[in-house]
């Protein structure tokens, strides 16, 4: 399935219904008086983020989304029936923005959320309304209210435990074929990941998602190369691991570089904690990576490690140390969850009458 991270759509919520003009005619009974129904309630335009869904390819070719006007409303004091929403499935950690495309409307980050994006329009009201004593019989119907319409801007940003980051032929698509089930396309030329790529690792029987974006140049956060259409993917991560191709020349220059993108893009990406591996240490000498990890270490405070994702060489002390720096996060969501579920059931249990019993 092809990859897809942005989309412009159309919505529309539906016209209420309007409302009806009768009078009771019936054998038998004089001066029936109105009996106009209210018209029913237009669709409204709702949101989802569901599970299973990885891109917005399906958004390309539908980009138009109107429900249906409310049903009118009938003689007999019927009321018509409100039309059905529309729902638009999205993945999660989707965002909806405005037109202007910085104004964020809603920000689906959990499996089941829901929004309204457009209400529909409110029924109009029959004549049986304005009857009364001085009127009894009234020849006003209210039509339906006009539903909401605009284009809306769909950006898929995916929710990932762990981001990789670093120059283009970095081993970036090579290391996550080893740590995972995802199949990325691996090539010895720069830019042979064209689009994010998500794949679940597991290690110590723990399991988290990684993220590979394509590789950053030097400009990526102006919109050179690849890296700024991208980069969004990485800011819900808890960790970046920067891969740096240990084979090259420039090692800290390599550092150097991706750390200025990241933080040119801003979002945050420059604050989170950063787990640095130098790669392919198969294909080097101890002597030289020493001097390298010695290098870095006048840049950065962070974790330094060696490793060869070809070989599959230190690729376990790499997922652990990114696990590390996972688990806090992890362990503050499971506690917000359970205190998130305690107070729903006192509250339940405060609701409930004096003597109530399952039973």
């Amino acid at each position: 399935m092809k990859f897809l991270d942005e989309a412009k759509v159309f919505i529309r919520s539906g016209n209420g219904g309007a409302g009806c003009v009768s009078f009771r005619r019936e054998k038998y009974v004089e001066f029936g008086g109105p009996d106009g129904g209210d018209g029913g309630k237009g669709g409204d335009v709702i949101v989802e983020a569901v599970e299973g869904l990885n891109t917005l390819i399906d958004y390309r070719y539908q980009q138009h989304f109107k429900a249906k006007t409310g049903q009118h409303g009938m003689g007999s004091d019927r009321t018509g029936k409100s039309a059905p929403p529309i729902v638009m499935k999205l993945p999660v950690g989707t965002q909806i923005l405005a037109e202007d495309k910085e104004t964020v409307l809603v920000d689906l980050t959990e499996v089941g959320q829901t929004a309204v994006l457009a209400r529909g329009g409110l029924g109009g009201r029959g004549n049986t309304t304005y009857k009364s004593s001085t009127n009894q019989a009234p020849r006003r119907a209210d039509p339906g209210e006009p539903g909401e319409e605009r284009w809306v801007w769909l950006r898929l940003k995916l929710i990932a435990d762990a981001g990789l980051v670093g120059l283009p032929n970095a081993g970036k698509s090579t290391f996550l074929n080893a740590v995972s089930r995802a199949r990325p396309k691996i090539g010895d030329y720069p830019f042979t990941t064209l689009h994010p790529q998500l794949g679940v690792v597991f290690v110590d029987g723990k399991e988290f998602v990684i993220a590979d974006i394509p590789g950053l140049i030097e400009g990526a956060s102006e919109g050179a190369g690849l890296g700024d259409r991208f980069l969004g993917h990485i800011e819900r991560c808890r960790v970046l691991l920067h891969l740096i191709d240990g084979v090259a020349d420039t090692v800290v220059e390599s550092y150097r570089t991706i750390r200025h993108e990241l933080e040119a893009y801003g979002g945050g990406l420059a604050n989170k904690p950063e787990i640095i591996a130098i790669n392919k240490s198969d294909a080097s000498i101890p002597e030289l990576m020493d001097e390298q990890i010695a290098e870095l270490r006048k840049e950065t405070d962070a974790p330094i490690l060696t490793m060869s994702g070809a070989a599959g060489k230190n690729v376990t002390d790499v997922l652990r140390a990114l696990w590390k720096e996972i688990e806090p996060y992890r362990r503050a969501e499971a506690e917000k969850r359970a205190a998130a579920l305690r107070e729903a059931e006192e509250a339940e249990q405060a609701a409930r009458p004096d003597g109530w019993s399952p039973i």
